[in-house]
């Protein structure tokens, strides 16, 4: 995983099939906005990333990317 892939909107998207103007407008974002979300050159903010996932109709744990490999276990 690389490390600035942290969301998963786009996937979430696309399983939907809905459109990044159909974020946009639930959420009265720019799409230039979304598009940074999706692909992940940009996150959006958690209080943000909830109304997403509320938006989506998802737990907002569906839309965060967790690397298998933890740094901080022994």
């Amino acid at each position: 995983m690389s490390d600035k892939n942290y969301n998963r909107i786009k996937i979430v998207l696309a399983e939907k099939n809905l459109p990044n103007k159909y974020l946009a407008e639930k959420l009265g974002r720019d799409q230039a906005t979304i598009s940074k979300w999706v692909t992940n050159s940009a996150q959006p903010p958690l209080e943000t990333l909830i109304q997403i996932a509320q938006c989506l109709d998802v737990d907002v744990k569906d839309l965060i990317r967790v690397p298998e490999h933890n740094p901080f276990k022994d």
